[in-house]
């Protein structure tokens, strides 16, 4: 499967050849578009800025290569100063077919919350759909950790500058959508695991913010009209999952519904306290209010937040100032929740 990005100085002229590929398959209007000869095109809709991109904060960011061949690494955010700090490992959202840790929107949201929530972030890129559909994005979550381990275990030189400022008792999930999907099911895997294999990293949490879950059957907030700026659509929903799950498999998957279809997982792995975000507005509410219910009925510790009056990815995508707030109260949450 082919892939290739477009700069918009040249859209003109790449739609007048977009023939070249057949016809489009599948496409979320500014995002991606699936052709018939399964050529991928992502449109540059959000800027990729480098790691040094205006980081006006206390803050220093570096990017580190994992795997080379799959395209897996990280983007490092450390606050200065002295004091060893929580660790979060974060994953973006997209649907799992678009997004970056480069992203600009991400560079700002994770450099500010590494200094307001005071913890050292790593930005994991891991592999999209529909080139590598499901698992692939689980494998990169959990291959990271695994080097994290690695890494810790053997603080060389070259990795000291952050490793070093890290409290590896003190080590979180975190990714909001369909990144909040993976932390998911990353802490399922992390889970079923003695915990005596991970060390010396100990996970006390996992941060979800509006995870990306879905099924055959609408709620009533995926049956809720949205405004045309809505950052994700039933539409948009329902082609992400076709793009992402496992060729014939529908929403009912357990990677898509986890209540229906994943709840022995849940009661088995040993899942540390996860705090669930809600956006009101977003169609993705009732699921996660459902979600978080599961968890519960499952024995496991769970804190539940609704922010009112904002919708989906607010916290990255939108600068109306009641958005701001919100963001505001999210980090002000997510350091009281890491240094629990």
């Amino acid at each position: 499967m082919t892939t290739f990005s477009v700069d918009p100085r040249f859209m003109l002229q790449t739609s007048k050849n977009q023939h070249q590929h057949g016809v489009v398959v599948e496409e979320i209007e500014g995002l991606i578009r699936i052709y018939k000869d399964g050529c991928v095109e992502r449109l540059p809709i959000i800027p990729n800025v480098s790691c040094t991109e205006a980081l006006g904060l206390r803050v220093t960011a570096k990017d580190i290569v994992i795997d080379m061949l799959t395209n897996l690494w990280v983007r490092i955010y450390v606050p200065c100063g002295p004091q060893k700090l929580p660790l979060l490992v974060y994953f973006h959202g997209g649907g799992f077919c678009v997004g970056s840790a480069a992203w600009s929107c991400y560079h700002n949201f994770l450099a500010s919350l590494a200094f307001k929530a005071g913890c050292v972030i790593l930005s994991i890129n891991y592999r999209l759909a529909p080139e590598n559909r499901l698992p692939a994005a689980y494998e990169d979550g959990y291959k990271v950790v695994m080097w994290l381990k690695q890494q810790a275990l053997q603080i060389t030189s070259e990795h000291s500058w952050w490793l070093t400022r890290c409290n590896f008792l003190s080590f979180f999930l975190a990714g909001d959508s369909a990144g909040a999907n993976i932390a998911h099911y990353v802490a399922i895997q992390l889970g079923s695991d003695p915990a005596t294999f991970w060390k010396p990293l100990c996970h006390k949490g996992t941060i979800l913010i509006q995870p990306f879950f879905g099924g055959e059957v609408r709620t009533i907030s995926e049956k809720t009209p949205q405004p045309p700026c809505s950052a994700l659509s039933l539409a948009a929903s329902d082609t992400y999952w076709r793009l992402s799950l496992p060729l014939g498999a529908n929403r009912e998957h357990p990677w898509c519904n986890p209540i229906e279809n994943n709840a022995v997982k849940m009661e088995s792995a040993a899942i540390p306290a996860t705090m669930v975000s809600i956006s009101e507005m977003d169609i993705l509410k009732d699921r996660n209010v459902q979600f978080c219910a599961a968890l519960s009925k499952a024995g496991k510790v769970v804190e539940m937040v609704m922010y009112r009056g904002v919708g989906h990815a607010f916290q990255i995508l939108q600068n109306s100032p009641l958005s701001q707030t919100r963001t505001q109260e999210m980090m002000a949450h997510f350091k009281d929740f890491i240094n629990k």
